[in-house]
């Protein structure tokens, strides 16, 4: 068994009184950064290279991008025009294969000039668009579960997030229900609304759900921000990885009038399989992008250029050759592989519409109640327990979904563990054969 301290280093809280053990009282942080729990990755990934276990955790994908994409970055880096700062805004090739690719996909014609803004990544554009929006106490909406890093880049720009949760349906744990049965309380989302409220934010397709909102669900949000003059920023990271029978990605900015007030986030790394190039963009219209240009350009300045070349390759290409359904077709067999595991193993899971995660029901599992848990995870939701206890004892790491709710709503997700199938199959199939070893602990 691996000694607690090698597999837990850094377990504490990041607070000025830990920081002054090692250093002067007089380099204090600033409050914006001195409370931040450890978060849930710089736990379980080290804790999944120490135990050798198969790392089904965080969403960063085993394999390449597409050959096309790969080849365009090797071919930027010997350019060296394609080596130097780009326009803030992006550089043009980039914003006018997005402006082919998504004029289609939001029915109108986008503007490459003042209606695209390339990021870098999508959290830094989320970042900057927050930065762009929120004034000292300014709310913003958040469904639980959230992605963990949109509570930061709120707060630290001053907002205060306010929490709805999307809640699975009352037999989850006895069946396997699709992503669309995790549902939004339209009433309880108009009851979080205040004279502070500035923002809405949405994800969809979800991470960790897989639920992709259809269009009453999104415009009956749309209509709550119209009528309180509220912007939407909705998080469309995975919008070319939905599944059937889903035929078409409805998005919020293309429906009424919701246009005006909508920013739309979207990703290279997750559309292309490149997540450490952290080539994002906005999508909206031309009175919104503005402000998060002038916010990004004193955050990052531009974004890495031989990577938007390659974004802006495989983009055009896409419009020729179908690299979005290889990728799905890809992902529903991964899909069907991981889900086959947990069917035959009797524990039911959320079948995502979209993405790639799969939150599995771990009710039925019962681990030794006397297990030694290190301290840290007693002050952390149920679910931190159960994915320790499978990564050091199972051999297959996922991620306790608890990390994306607010503590008050821990006991809506705490019976759950999300497992990503971003993986190739030999990786999947190990995890598979592992996953069996739990079937004497399930009741």
């Amino acid at each position: 068994m691996l000694a607690r301290r090698s597999l837990f280093p850094a377990f504490r809280r990041f607070s000025s009184s830990s920081i002054a053990m090692t250093s002067s009282t007089r380099f204090t942080p600033a409050k914006r950064v001195s409370k931040f729990d450890q978060d849930v990755w710089s736990i379980f990934t080290p804790l999944a290279a120490e135990t050798k276990a198969i790392n089904l955790g965080q969403g960063f994908m085993n394999f390449g991008p597409p050959a096309v994409v790969q080849e365009a970055a090797k071919e930027a880096i010997d350019r060296v025009e394609a080596n130097q700062y780009s326009h803030p805004r992006g550089r043009p090739r980039l914003r006018q294969a997005l402006a082919a690719s998504y004029s289609p996909e939001f029915g109108r014609e986008l503007d490459p000039e003042s209606e695209i803004l390339v990021t870098a990544g999508a959290n830094e554009a989320m970042f900057a668009t927050f930065a762009a929006y929120l004034d000292e106490g300014s709310e913003v909406i958040c469904m639980e579960p959230f992605f963990d890093q949109y509570i930061p880049n709120i707060t630290m720009n001053g907002g205060v997030p306010v929490f709805v949760p999307l809640r699975a349906p009352a037999d989850a744990a006895t069946r396997t229900i699709s992503s669309h049965e995790w549902r939004l309380d339209i009433d309880e989302l108009k009851s979080k609304i205040t004279p502070r409220t500035k923002m809405i934010v949405i994800n969809t397709p979800h991470n960790p759900i897989g639920k992709v909102f259809d269009e009453d669900e999104l415009r009956a949000i749309g209509n709550v921000a119209e009528e309180h003059n509220l912007i939407i920023l909705t998080d469309e990271v995975y919008d070319r990885l939905y599944y059937p029978p889903l035929t078409k990605f409805p998005r919020i900015a293309t429906m009424d009038n919701f246009w005006d007030r909508t920013i739309t986030v979207g990703s290279g790394g997750k559309s292309f399989a490149a997540t450490g190039w952290r080539v994002g963009w906005l999508i909206g219209p031309a009175h919104l992008i503005q402000y998060s240009f002038a916010a990004q350009t004193r955050v990052v300045f531009c974004v890495n250029s031989p990577c938007q070349e390659a974004v802006a390759a495989g983009l055009e290409a896409s419009m020729t050759q179908p690299i979005f359904q290889d990728q799905v077709d890809a992902y529903l067999r991964k899909r069907a592989k991981l889900a086959k595991a947990f069917d035959d193993l009797g524990l039911p899971y959320t079948l995502p519409q979209g993405a790639y995660y799969i939150l599995v029901n771990t009710s039925k599992i019962k681990y030794p109640k006397d297990y030694d848990f290190p301290d840290i995870l007693h002050q952390r939701g149920n679910d931190f327990k159960m994915c320790y206890w499978m990564t050091k004892e199972i051999g297959v790491t996922s991620i306790p979904p608890s990390e994306f709710v607010s503590k008050d709503h821990w006991s809506v997700v705490e019976d759950f563990a999300r497992f990503a199938y971003c993986k190739t199959d030999d990786v999947l199939d190990e995890a598979v054969e592992r996953l069996q070893a739990l079937k004497k602990y399930i009741q």
